[in-house]
């Protein structure tokens, strides 16, 4: 006769918000959880009690087991051989090995979190080891955002508004370029960030509006000008506050003062009175690195008030006071280089920046089409070209000197223009016997044009030319490969590449170096 032992119901987790700080933020549903638990876990820092669990006092019934998850250490540093996040994967292992036994027991245990439990929340991390183990739900609580914009009255966003939140433990220049980019900021996890913090509040223009809060909704917050806080006063559970602008209410407040449309302080003619046009540069900002760019393209971007372009390129440019970024999508040129010269006409310099150089598929051509397309609006705006590092020199010094005599450029793109005319340029090219460096050689929506311009070229070049896939040239990921042309595999290529198809006196020494001679070979039918 066999007997068989009931098991014991595993017990449910809850991760239970209880609010920024003031008590009577805490949710009902949460306080019933709280009161009727037979566990209640919380974590601490290493030498403060547990704001949550102070926060939960009231609610939590004598003879409550209580376990108290406290950090070791919380500065960041530690002597672990995988870093602080490795070392902190071993300290939430711990505390989910520590609920699993209550929870495995049939004990209901809630996990206190300031604020929500799933914002910022360490409780975060023990669902990530704890929910597909055992039942758990998570109640939602009063946000420490929400509670800093409530106590500083402030509106966050309004109408269209972006809102990002943003951790201070982003590096300057990172978090410079997030604040510019968005309409209204919250910035957590301050401290000793808080000096970079206020540096990127400056950097991107916004410092004068930006608010710090200090231990929202509880006893003791402070609400000041982040300009007024000194940074030795400011700990870790603090905010800064970027409120966005009315946009309309602006705009109609600038319309009523104005007399005209003529920016206040616009530079004009002396002789004619009549307003003077800023300056559009275009930029081309190089392959990559920064090491790339050159002086004078550095002056620029550091001494314009404006910098217009595809949202990639805009990224790479420091974010720094009195600039401000206008990016946007692909394939919209010259509506951007018109955003451009408009920003010209009300005097402002403005920079418009284009990844490699900028004359080679690049922004300028689009800021003259611009211009040409709406004279005489546009004339008096001086456009001035900045050269770059293009794409096909960067991936021809990777590989050696392969476009060291004749080229030829062509873009695969035929969205300005009909692949036939793609295919016949293709053509006289390898015909001419010129070196080809191919822009924009395959994409998800063009899959099968470089396949069909190996067919070309394969009509007219010996299967055995050089070819060179070159990708992310200048970024860490950086990779070239060298094949001919009868082995060349269309389908290894994607729009991080550039691909170069040599000429037929191009080479491969024995170190593996591709380059081409400035002088034509006696065998391809010519003498120097």
């Amino acid at each position: 006769m066999s007997t068989s032992v009931a098991r014991m119901p595993v017990g449910r987790l809850y991760g239970v918000g209880v609010g920024p700080g003031d008590p009577e933020l805490v949710t009902r549903k949460a306080a019933r959880l709280i009161a009727a638990a037979d566990v209640v876990a919380y974590h601490a820092g290493t030498s403060r009690a547990s704001i949550a669990r102070s926060i939960a006092d009231d609610l939590i019934r004598p003879g409550t087991v209580e376990e108290e998850l406290r950090y070791p250490v919380t500065t960041g540093i530690v002597e672990h051989p995988g870093g602080y996040h490795a070392w902190l994967g071993e300290f939430y292992d711990a505390c989910a090995q520590r609920l699993a036994i209550h929870l495995e027991a049939g004990r209901t245990v809630v996990v206190l979190a300031e604020g929500d439990p799933m914002f910022y929340g360490s409780f975060m991390y023990l669902h990530d080891r704890l929910a597909d183990r055992f039942p758990t739900e998570v109640v939602p609580g009063v946000t420490a955002l929400s509670g800093a914009t409530a106590v500083a009255a402030q509106t966050l966003s309004r109408h269209e508004d972006v809102l990002t939140v943003l951790p201070g433990t982003l590096p300057v220049p990172e978090l410079a370029r997030r604040l510019a980019d968005t309409d209204a900021a919250v910035i957590m996890k301050l401290g000793r960030t808080f000096a970079g913090v206020r540096e990127a509040l400056h950097q991107a223009g916004v410092l004068d509006r930006a608010i710090y809060v200090e231990r929202a909704t509880r006893d003791g917050q402070r609400i000041l000008p982040v300009a007024d806080v000194s940074a030795d006063t400011v700990p870790y559970m603090s905010i800064v506050v970027v409120p966005g602008q009315d946009r309309r209410a602006d705009a109609a407040g600038r319309a009523a003062d104005s007399p005209s449309s003529t920016q206040a302080g616009q530079p004009v003619d002396p002789a004619s009175g009549a307003p003077t046009a800023g300056t559009v540069h275009v930029v081309g900002l190089g392959p990559g690195p920064d090491h790339w760019l050159t002086p004078e393209a550095s002056e620029v971007l550091a001494t314009v008030g404006h910098v217009v372009g595809y949202g990639p390129y805009v990224d790479r440019v420091p974010q720094r006071a009195g600039l401000t970024r206008h990016a946007s999508g692909n394939t919209v040129e010259v509506d951007r280089a018109r955003a451009a010269l408009d920003l010209a006409l009300r005097g402002e310099d403005v920079a418009v920046v284009s990844g490699g150089d900028a004359g080679v598929f690049g922004m300028a051509s689009a800021v003259f089409e611009a211009v040409e397309a709406d004279l005489p609006a546009y004339q008096k705006v001086p456009v001035r070209v900045l050269p770059g590092v293009s794409a096909a020199q960067a991936a021809a010094a990777l590989v050696g000197a392969p476009l060291g005599a004749d080229f030829a450029v062509i873009s695969l793109s035929d969205r300005l223009k009909p692949w036939p005319v793609v295919a016949e340029r293709l053509r006289a090219a390898a015909a001419a016997d010129l070196v080809i460096a191919v822009y924009n050689p395959r994409s998800r929506a063009r899959p099968r044009q470089l396949h069909e311009a190996r067919e070309v070229l394969l009509g007219v070049r010996d299967p055995a030319t050089v070819v060179v896939v070159a990708r992310d040239v200048g970024r860490e990921e950086q990779s070239s490969r060298v094949t001919t042309l009868g082995d060349f595999d269309p389908d290894s290529v994607d729009m991080k590449c550039l691909v170069i198809i040599g000429a037929r006196g191009t080479r491969v020494s024995p170190g593996g170096q591709v380059w081409t001679p400035r002088f034509v070979p006696d065998d391809v039918g010519s003498s120097r």
